[in-house]
């Protein structure tokens, strides 16, 4: 099978047509390409945010990522320079 890949703005306006209502999330799914599963996975995720608010999302994950790996080296740093410390004693 062949996966697909959707860009934010795709998803959103999927979103945003089912909370319509105007047809079911099968149909939604089929003429968009996707799995129910996937549509699912997508409104826990988005919600009902705006494509802004969804790219804003985005920039927030992975400034978090970069801290959280900085704060992890820094953390193996002390470590290290406590054990060192210690072998001194």
């Amino acid at each position: 099978m062949k996966n697909r890949q959707f860009s934010e703005d795709q998803i959103i306006k999927l979103l945003q047509d089912a909370k319509k209502g105007e047809k079911s999330v099968e149909d939604l799914c089929r003429d968009f390409g996707c799995s129910p599963a996937s549509f699912y996975a997508w409104k826990k995720k988005y919600g009902d945010t705006t494509a802004g608010e969804a790219k804003r999302l985005r920039q927030l994950e992975k400034e978090n990522a970069r801290l959280l790996k900085i704060v992890g080296q820094q953390r193996l740093e002390i470590d290290a320079m406590k054990d060192v410390i210690q072998k001194k004693r």
